[in-house]
């Protein structure tokens, strides 16, 4: 991993785990407190190319806003050099707490990935006033739920970019790293009609905690999401067992929030060439899909497997997560 956890996330663990969450949560709200995100009212997004940096995809990498009655996010959105304007897939990717669009995008690799498929990739940006660490609130109730919030915008970023590059609807996928995944499971469970499928890395299933002490709770111990009756979608699941940050069992809970019965499972063992081994267990349904992929990573801790440290909490021993994920991701277009 290239760099350590912010000092505010860090103290705030060591006080979960002393039993201190009052102390915690004055801790995680450091060095201010978050401000109210004021609304403001839908508008075209206004994209103007961002400064080149090292190790670029070819493609276009722009800069944009989008705003509606939830507020206003900045994104980013690569455009592969192959997009020609035929329907083309989409992958929307939720950072971690601290990071930024830019800073996720040259971590992950992913636009990388997505110009050798043609793809389109929207990254959204947590803003410093909505969480003073810059985490997506996924533990939030107002967070949580489909039109309102964080999942509210998310959704608006996504259709702005369907609306405004010719998306094909069949192929819109979602996925995140620690909050980041959090918030990936809580827009798949919200809105099962606008994503086929979710990625889900060092994560926490939907509905695992609801205000700030449940959080640290689930980031400690594992917090088991709902169901709630939701569509289920397919779903990828990255977690390291070393880490620290987020307990792998998370990754156990978001597989079991996904899985609606009648799968069959069956479990490969791999090594990455001077890297981690891991166990790579395929859930698949009785016509033979595969509709959950869970990886979990050995001797891993809390960052993105595969990631170029180009980028912050990253991993470089692999697996390559981003290839991985899009690989899944194009194999489960939506039906119909």
């Amino acid at each position: 991993m290239r760099r350590s956890l912010p000092a505010g996330i860090l103290e705030a663990t060591r006080l979960t785990k002393a039993g201190r969450l009052d102390e915690a949560m004055a801790a995680l709200r450091q060095p201010h407190a978050p401000l109210t995100v004021s609304p403001a009212t839908a508008s075209p997004a206004t994209m103007r190319p961002a400064a080149a940096s090292p190790r670029q995809a070819p493609g276009r990498f722009l800069d944009a806003h989008f705003g509606n009655a939830a507020g206003t996010r900045p994104y980013k959105l690569y455009v592969p050099t192959r997009h020609d304007g035929r329907p083309s897939p989409l992958v929307v990717m939720l950072h971690g707490c601290s990071q930024s669009p830019a800073d996720f995008a040259a971590g992950t690799r992913m636009n990388d990935a997505a110009e050798d498929h043609g793809c389109l990739v929207a990254y959204p940006g947590q803003t410093s006033g909505a969480n003073a660490q810059k985490c997506w609130n996924w533990f939030n109730e107002g967070d949580q739920n489909r039109d309102a919030g964080e999942p509210c915008l998310i959704a608006g970023i996504t259709r702005e970019v369907m609306g405004a590059y010719g998306i094909d609807p069949r192929r819109v996928y979602v996925a995140g790293l620690s909050a980041g995944g959090a918030a990936a499971s809580i827009m798949g469970a919200a809105y099962p009609d606008l994503y086929a499928a979710i990625g889900v890395h060092s994560g926490l299933a939907c509905g695992a905690a609801r205000d700030m002490p449940s959080a640290f709770a689930a980031m400690q111990r594992g917090g088991a999401g709902h169901k709630n009756g939701r569509a289920l979608l397919p779903a990828i699941v990255f977690h390291g067992d070393r880490d620290g940050t987020v307990n792998p069992r998370n990754g156990d809970a978001v597989v079991a929030q996904s899985n609606g019965g009648g799968l069959h499972t069956s479990t490969q063992n791999g090594q990455v060439p001077g890297g981690h081994s891991y166990t790579r267990t395929l859930h698949v349904d009785r016509d033979g899909r595969c509709m959950i992929e869970q990886w979990v990573v050995h001797g891993a801790g809390h960052a993105w497997f595969g990631g170029s440290p180009a980028g912050s909490y990253t991993d470089a021993r692999g697996p390559d997560a981003s290839r991985e994920m899009l690989r899944f991701f194009l194999e489960h277009p939506k039906a119909g």
